[in-house]
């Protein structure tokens, strides 16, 4: 298992789901994927995504100073 990060900052939607999907195909099942963004609606799409695809949101953090959003997910069999 490893860990992967990817920057997904001034990205609109619906690319920073577009960009965490394919990271997510080139990973194995238990890697985790760390996502960077600063568009707000990332906040549910990324999430609603992993859901529909057999991927586990590990963690959301926000960090209000920079206005990023930090979304870990762990990739699962999808």
């Amino acid at each position: 298992m490893s860990q992967h990060t990817l920057d997904a900052r001034r990205l609109l939607c619906p690319l920073p789901v577009i960009r965490t999907q394919n990271a997510a195909k080139k990973l194995k099942p238990g890697d985790t994927l760390s996502v960077t963004c600063t568009d707000p609606g990332a906040e549910s799409d990324i999430p609603t995504w992993s859901r529909i695809n057999g991927h586990k949101v590990i963690e959301i953090k926000h960090d209000d100073q920079a206005s990023e959003l930090i979304i870990t997910i762990e990739i699962g069999e999808g």
